[in-house]
């Protein structure tokens, strides 16, 4: 085990790397458009804010929030739905000018969190006093526990359901053996434990992201009533379920299987003795013949004076047709609870929502089912390799069942892996160009990594197979090791009740002793094997490299799918291309005239921006946002590509730091340079310019 606690720390270390690059999470669901769009300037303030996303999104009053200049709620607060992907938010009436901020918190159809905020203008821009905070929803301290809960919820569901498969389809003596009886009860915990702590984390994980609100009832209330926690309260009544699974898996089936083994077991032992006591009764004459009839019916009950009246006493023989109906109702029943486990995934994540829907659900369930056979599987046959006792090590055959039901959970990995990443992805730009397919590719390295291993323990479990069995111990031996495999705590109980002072010390001591010594021997005749002991560090190997896939999956279902990337940025070129033909031109220029007051800001704004006549709009700002009064604002037209201009346009001044020009010509289409003139002073002036497309 010592060698274990090294790697372990290593790989927790890694996986707690991997789950702090995964906060804050990216969103699943993209803001495509709005309307006013974002950083524009319209004359007047509009009845309402509309915002469209890539995706359905569940929304609720409060969920968008628009802000005046001044930092005070400027909407109504009730959040309509307008259809397909977009929502709005009405706004009061009598709004001043200036610059509003609008602030968005939603949940993807996929359960994360989704937030941003934007500004757009009335009548100019204008310095504002609304401070957006930096971390948005899915972020900060419940953003982390939130996601680590995650991670355990994976592993406890791996660790539950491929044990209790291990042992069922590969091992069934296994489910008398407690370290392998602690890694299902384990994953039953773990699992149970996230389970729980997701519920409560949820509504501040998708709300205010303050910890305090964890333990907000009414929250958690709002948090029954959403996709997600329907999810996770179906998986907490699962589990109950799943508990009566393991009481009776490790109850009623494992004495089953111990009491006909000690069956099969008795009975060699009782015609071994019988045929020792007549070889005696032979040799010793008739005093013999008597301790020889003693001894028999000592170990054989019928020989009793109660044995014609008593049947019970005799060695229990389960028939093994009761044996193979209990694994059967085990294994529907265990595949039952296991199924819907994993469809409280597929079902409230990346698999209910996109394309193909009816597909990929099913196909997410059976994915999560052959990994959990194959990991958790990997798992427990690691802990019966390094910790089940010497006189309950795993069969050869156990270890080559599990080989099969590996490859098989390989190929089907395989076959829905490939689907599901089509699926996510898209197109082979998102898979080295978006955050997700990069992801992919790192774990569909590692996973390349974890069968090279895999193929290297069917090695093993070949030379298992094929070596001799091991010779016999001497009988001196034998005894020895009959008398390490006594109780040792009960003998150092014993001597200690008869001792006192130092003698009770020195029973302890003596027991301590005796138990190095049964652990010393135990780990020799484990590593006696050389085979066996390969088999055992190409398993460590496997499931060091699981622990960080099973990282890097965790990760990857935190983050946005690279076709929902670019589905949102092709949804914001086609606006930004509308935009470009239906009249949004808008140009910032930065100038200096040199003089006192001299900086700011001039936005050229240009309406329709097509051939022929067009509504131009200036508006100039100082360095603090706020406009600001100039004598004079030139503007002039050049397409240096056909020789054509500078065609000039004198604005008139309509009001402080706000300029217009109507029926401005533009005669060609073409990569126009505009050139502005700001003059703050009779003397201090400057000419700033930027190229733009128009028509």
């Amino acid at each position: 085990m010592s060698r274990l606690r090294p790697l372990l720390l290593l790989l927790f270390a890694t996986v707690g790397a991997l789950l702090a690059g995964a906060v804050p999470v990216s969103a699943h669901a993209a803001l495509t458009g709005s309307d006013p769009q974002q950083g524009s300037v319209v004359q007047e303030a509009p009845d309402q804010v509309s915002l469209t996303f890539s995706e359905k999104v569940a929304v609720s009053d409060g969920s968008v929030r628009v802000y005046d200049p001044k930092g005070k709620e400027a909407d109504t607060g009730e959040v309509t739905d307008l259809g397909g992907n977009s929502y709005a938010v009405g706004l009061h009436s009598g709004l001043p000018d200036g610059t509003f901020t609008v602030t968005y918190q939603v949940v993807s159809a996929d359960s994360h969190p989704v937030s941003g905020a934007f500004t757009f203008s009335v009548g100019a821009p204008s310095k504002t006093t609304v401070a957006v905070p930096e971390q948005g929803a899915g972020g900060g301290l419940v953003g982390g526990l939130y996601g680590f809960a995650r991670y355990l919820s994976y592993a406890g569901f791996i660790l539950l359901v491929g044990g209790a498969t291990f042992v069922l389809a590969c091992w069934q003596r296994g489910a008398g053996v407690r370290p392998v009886q602690r890694v299902v009860v384990a994953g039953w915990l773990t699992l149970t434990t996230a389970t729980l702590a997701m519920l409560l984390l949820r509504g501040a994980y998708t709300g205010s992201g303050k910890f305090g609100d964890v333990f907000d009832l009414d929250l958690l209330g709002q948090v029954l009533q959403t996709k997600a926690g329907a999810a996770l309260v179906s998986r907490l009544l699962l589990l109950a379920a799943a508990a009566l699974f393991i009481a009776v898996l490790f109850g009623a089936y494992a004495r089953r299987d111990e009491k006909t083994e000690g069956a099969e077991e008795t009975e060699g032992v009782e015609e071994t003795e019988r045929a020792e006591n007549a070889e005696e009764t032979r040799g010793h004459g008739p005093a013999a013949t008597a301790a020889a009839g003693t001894a028999s019916s000592a170990h054989d009950p019928v020989s009793r004076d109660d044995a014609g009246t008593d049947d019970d006493a005799a060695p229990e023989h389960d028939d093994p047709s009761l044996h193979r109906d209990l694994t059967f109702g085990l294994a529907v029943g265990g595949g039952v609870v296991a199924t819907g486990l994993a469809a409280s995934w597929a079902m409230a994540e990346h698999a209910s929502t996109g394309i193909q829907t009816g597909i990929s659900m099913p196909l997410d369930v059976v994915h999560l089912l052959a990994v959990a056979a194959w990991l958790g599987g990997l798992a427990t046959l690691l802990v019966a390799l390094f910790r089940a006792p010497v006189g309950a090590q795993i069969e050869t055959g156990a270890v080559r069942r599990f080989s099969r039901l590996a490859f098989g959970s390989v190929l089907v990995l395989a076959v829905t892996g490939i689907y599901q990443s089509w699926r996510q992805v898209g197109s082979w730009s998102a898979l080295t160009g978006t955050s997700y397919g990069q992801l992919l590719l790192v774990k569909i390295g590692l996973v390349a990594v974890l069968v090279g291993i895999a193929w290297i323990s069917r090695r093993w479990t070949s030379q298992l197979a094929e070596a001799p069995a091991a010779p016999e111990a001497p009988a001196g031996q034998e005894k020895e090791a009959a008398e390490e495999k006594e109780p040792v705590v009960a003998r150092a109980v014993v001597g200690s009740t008869q001792a006192t002072g130092e003698g009770a010390e020195r029973a302890a001591q003596l027991a301590r002793q005796r138990a190095a010594v049964a652990s010393a021997r135990e780990k020799r005749l484990r590593d006696a094997d050389p085979g066996r002991t390969g088999l055992r560090r190409s398993v460590l190997a496997e499931a060091g490299v699981a622990v960080v896939l099973l990282a890097v999956t965790t990760v990857l279902t935190a983050t946005e799918p690279g076709r929902t990337v670019e589905e949102a940025e092709a949804a914001k070129a086609a606006v930004t291309q509308q935009d470009e033909t239906s009249g949004a031109l808008a140009l910032d220029m930065s100038f200096d005239t040199g003089g006192k007051n001299g900086q700011g800001v001039a936005r050229l704004q240009i309406d329709p921006a097509r051939v022929g006549a067009n509504e131009m709009h200036v508006y100039v700002q100082g360095p603090d946002g706020k406009p600001i009064d100039v004598p004079e604002v030139k503007v002039a037209f050049t397409l240096e590509a056909k020789k054509i201009g500078p065609l000039p346009v004198v604005p008139e001044r309509v009001t402080t730091g706000h300029w217009t020009a109507s029926g401005v010509q533009v005669p060609m289409a073409g990569d126009w340079k505009i050139e502005m003139t700001v003059r703050t002073s009779d003397i201090d002036q400057v000419t700033v310019s930027k190229n733009a497309q128009i028509g």
